[in-house]
């Protein structure tokens, strides 16, 4: 008696999303050393333009986090993002939150817009 058998498939890779890219620039930009406590995305448009509004909170804990997110917030709005596909048109900064006790903590929350570039 003869089994056949099927060769077992690697899952196709996830597509990363505009979003996905966001994210790992912002790692980038804050040196890998904030951590993502909230994002959240909303659909966005004008008559000329479409793209997603997002919204995040990151926290830089320690000393040397502390001072990537400095970094992080004084770079931000003018920093040149590279998503294909998309345009970053607005990036700011709309509240910082920096503790020194009982440790180190620097709390960023920020917003993007990003554009679906024609």
């Amino acid at each position: 008696m003869s089994v056949e058998t099927t060769p077992l498939r690697r899952p196709a890779p996830r597509r990363r999303t505009p979003s996905d890219r966001l994210c790992d620039a912002l790692a980038a930009l804050g040196d890998h050393k904030g951590q993502v406590l909230t994002h959240s995305e909303r659909a966005w448009a004008s008559i000329t333009f479409a793209g997603t509004r997002h919204a995040f909170a990151i926290l830089f804990a320690g000393d040397e986090a502390v001072a990537a997110g400095e970094r992080f917030v004084a770079e931000l709005p003018e920093y040149e993002f590279a998503i294909p596909g998309q345009l970053v048109a607005d990036a700011s900064v709309v509240e910082v939150e920096h503790r020194m006790v009982p440790r180190p903590r620097l709390l960023v929350r920020c917003e993007l817009l990003l554009l679906e570039d024609a």
